[in-house]
């Protein structure tokens, strides 16, 4: 039996043209002006590509760096030993180690976020495919995780960036932020993440990339936002 939907999202549903496409701006204002819950949401962007997720040369994955942040405290992992891992801890990595982490995380350790690696410590990281995978926490140099520097690394996951990754339906969501922050700060990071998601498009894909772009926060309704300024050629 489906779940009724709430009073509250009931009400902001009435507020949302399902039809319209929104400027990202009067997405930000329309989404603050939304009736609020008790929490502090999660606000996100989710995309429909035009991409074949079966086809490995159709890929999406990426990350950006959010100009105000996540609002989220990120936990950061860090594989690696000697000078790598003295950098990582004085950065302000969570956890730092090698074998010994390695072992920790194959009994099922999972209290972080983000996993870095030096490319040294990929030979042990990568026995860890079947339990990271599932994740979407294995390290990886596209996004800048499999890093000798891993200072760099840690001080950017802290600092917003995030990750993201086409999922099997065609679907790439990314978090922009949370609904408490000012609609400068949420309009700021949305424009960050459209431009790196249309960045990451694959020479494969044909046809329109974005199909679709839906701003939310955790309970609200999605609002369809206008990608076309930030599509170029």
């Amino acid at each position: 039996m489906a779940r009724k939907p709430s009073k509250r999202y009931r009400s902001a549903i009435k507020l949302v043209d399902a039809a319209k496409l929104y400027p990202l701006n009067d997405a930000v204002k329309l989404l603050k002006e939304l009736p609020k819950g008790k929490s502090d949401e999660t606000v996100d962007f989710s995309f429909r590509l035009g991409v074949d997720p079966k086809q490995s040369d159709q890929m999406v994955r990426g990350t950006v760096a959010l100009p105000h942040g996540s609002g989220k405290n990120v936990r950061v992992l860090v594989f690696a030993k000697g000078a790598a891992a003295d950098a990582a801890k004085a950065a302000g990595a969570d956890y730092v180690g090698y074998e010994d982490l390695v072992k920790k995380v194959t009994e099922g350790f999972q209290d972080f976020d983000v996993a870095v690696a030096t490319p040294e410590a990929m030979a042990e990281v990568r026995k860890l495919g079947k339990v990271l995978g599932p994740r979407g926490l294995m390290p990886n140099p596209r996004t800048g995780t499999v890093t000798d520097d891993t200072a760099k690394a840690v001080k950017e996951c802290k600092a917003g960036r995030v990750e993201f990754k086409l999922d099997k339906s065609g679907n790439v969501a990314v978090v922009v932020g949370k609904a408490s922050f000012a609609p400068e700060a949420l309009e700021a990071n949305g424009k960050a993440v459209i431009e790196a998601v249309v960045k990451a498009r694959p020479a494969t894909a044909k046809g329109r990339f974005v199909q679709t772009a839906t701003l939310a926060s955790t309970y609200s309704p999605g609002i369809r936002v206008d990608v076309s300024p930030y599509i170029r050629g």
